[in-house]
């Protein structure tokens, strides 16, 4: 297994605003399930195609998405390594969550035991 590296903090802003719409959410998740051309994903939404492009740039400029060509077709597939990585981070703030929180219930703890 290969050490996955920490993301840099410019990934993690890509990272974050790539995520911050429904529609690139969506685009990240259909791809997640199976390779797709961007004019397949284009005819599923209620916007241009060149919106849908732009979507799915910044889903790549965030590394989430991998694109490629074929023939006249671009087609586009999720980027496992990133998400991955993206997860361990959020994983990371989870822990540091649960920890805050069971020193939290500690300190409650400790209070009502002198009353």
């Amino acid at each position: 297994m290969v050490a996955q590296a920490e993301l840099s903090e410019t990934e993690i802003d890509r990272v974050f605003h790539a995520l911050a719409t429904a529609t690139r959410r969506d685009i990240l998740r259909r791809t997640i399930a199976e390779e797709q051309s961007v004019s397949t994903l284009a005819g599923d939404y209620d916007m241009s195609f060149a919106a849908v492009q732009k979507h799915v740039a910044v889903l790549e400029a965030a590394g989430l998405i991998i694109k490629r060509a074929e023939g006249r077709e671009r087609l586009v597939r999720a980027n496992p390594e990133m998400i991955a990585r993206a997860r361990a981070l959020l994983a990371r703030y989870e822990e540091l969550w649960r920890a805050r929180i069971s020193r939290l219930d500690d300190l409650l703890a400790e209070s009502n035991e002198g009353v």
